[in-house]
C-alpha cells in the first residue's frame, strides 16, 4: 500500500463563503471527507500547513513547504500539495529548485471552484494528483484538469475555465483519464542520487514588464533596492534606444552588480537577443539570457541562486546553465505533445 502525505496550504480548493467573499477555511478533516480513494491501495495523511489565499503567498512560504517535504520524505512514497491557482506556478517552480534529486513525486494541484461546491473541478484534480503521486517517478509536477506538467513549465492561462494551466515550451508529461495515466514522455530516473534540499532564497528580485513609454528613471530606483531584475522585453528581446533610451540605465544597473535577466513577453519560443539590432545592443552589457524559460521559473530560479551568491558572474553562469529542474527533452522523440 502506498503512503501519501497531502499538505494543504489554502487556496480556492479549501475556500468557504466569508463576509467579503471566498476565503480559505477548510480543516484537514473536512478536506479528507471529499477524497474518494481505494483505501486498499493508498493511505493518505492530510496536514494543514497554512490556510492562505495564494495571492498572499510569499517566498518564505515556499521554504515551509520544501521543509515539510524534506522532514517527511522517508515516511511517505509521494506528496500532494493543494494550493491556490493564482501563484501555484511560482510555487511549483520554486520547489523544483529547492528540492533537487527527487526520486518521489511531489504533485501540486488546486481548483477553480471550491471542493465543497456541488459543481467543482477540485475532486477530479485531487483524485488525479493522488493517482499520479503513487507513480514510480521523481520530480515536482503540476496536475490540473487531467494534465501533468513539469513544475518549471506550468503557466496559468485562464482565470475561470477548468483547463487553467498549460505547459509552456515543453511537452506535457502525461494525461490522466479515469485514473489511467498515459505518458507522453517520462523524466529519466538514472543518476538522481539522494534528495538535496536547499531552501536559501533571496526575494530581492523585481520583474519589469516593458511597455512603449517606459521611463529610464525607473532603473535608478531598482538599482538601490533589488539584487536581481528581470526585464520582460518585446518579441525576441531588446530595449528601446531611441527617445526614452533605456540602454545607459541598463549599463548602470549591470555595473552596480545587479543580476539583470532579459526575458520576453511572448509565452512561447523564447528570446534571441542576437537577431535584431535592438537585442544586440542589450547583449553587449553582459546580461543573463533566459532562453525559453517562463516567467514563473525565471523568478524562482533567480531568487534561489541569489540565495547562494550575489556575484553577478556566478549568477549568470547558474541562470544560463540548465540543471535537473530545467529538464529538456528531444521533441523529435515525442510523437504527441499532449495538446
Amino acid at each position: 500500500m502506498k503512503k501519501l502525505l497531502l499538505l494543504a496550504t489554502g487556496g480556492t480548493i479549501a475556500s468557504v463563503e466569508g463576509e467579503e467573499g471566498l476565503v480559505p477555511g477548510l480543516s484537514a478533516e473536512e478536506l479528507l471527507q471529499y477524497f474518494d480513494e481505494d483505501s486498499h491501495t493508498v493511505d493518505v495523511t492530510c496536514k494543514i500547513l497554512m490556510n492562505r489565499d495564494s495571492t498572499n503567498m510569499q517566498p518564505e512560504h515556499w521554504t515551509i513547504m520544501a521543509r515539510a517535504i524534506a522532514e517527511n520524505y522517508e515516511q511517505y512514497d509521494g506528496f500532494v500539495i493543494t494550493h491556490g491557482t493564482d501563484t501555484l506556478a511560482y510555487t511549483s517552480a520554486a520547489l523544483s529548485y529547492m528540492l533537487q534529486h527527487l526520486n518521489k513525486p511531489v504533485v501540486i494541484t488546486g481548483s477553480q471552484v471550491p471542493i465543497s461546491f456541488k459543481q467543482t473541478d477540485a475532486k477530479k484534480n485531487v483524485s488525479d494528483s493522488i493517482r499520479f503521486a503513487m507513480e514510480d517517478i521523481g520530480g515536482v509536477f503540476v496536475v490540473f484538469d487531467g494534465r501533468v506538467i513539469m513544475g518549471t513549465r506550468a503557466v496559468k492561462m485562464r482565470t475561470k475555465s477548468y483547463d487553467a494551466f498549460e505547459s509552456i515550451n515543453h511537452p506535457y508529461v502525461a494525461s490522466i483519464q479515469e485514473k489511467t495515466i498515459h505518458y507522453y514522455w517520462k523524466p529519466s530516473q538514472t543518476n538522481r542520487g539522494n534528495l538535496t534540499v536547499d531552501t536559501s532564497l533571496c526575494p530581492d528580485v523585481f520583474l519589469l514588464k516593458l511597455h512603449p513609454g517606459t521611463k529610464p528613471e525607473i532603473f535608478d530606483y531598482l538599482k538601490t533596492v533589488y539584487k536581481g531584475v528581470i526585464i520582460e522585453s518585446f518579441g525576441n528581446g531588446g530595449l528601446p534606444f531611441e527617445e526614452r533610451n533605456l540602454l545607459p540605465k541598463l549599463q548602470e544597473l549591470v555595473h552596480a552588480g545587479v543580476a539583470v535577466t532579459i526575458s520576453t513577453q511572448c509565452l512561447e519560443e523564447g528570446q534571441d537577443l542576437y537577431l535584431y539590432e535592438v537585442g544586440r545592443k542589450v547583449a553587449q552589457y553582459d546580461v543573463i539570457l533566459s532562453a525559453d524559460m517562463n516567467t514563473e521559473a525565471i523568478v524562482a530560479k533567480l531568487m534561489w541562486i541569489l540565495g547562494k551568491t550575489t556575484d553577478r558572474k556566478q549568477v549568470k553562469q547558474w541562470m544560463e546553465k540548465p540543471i535537473a529542474s530545467d529538464l529538456s527533452v528531444d521533441w523529435e522523440k515525442i510523437n504527441d505533445k499532449g495538446n
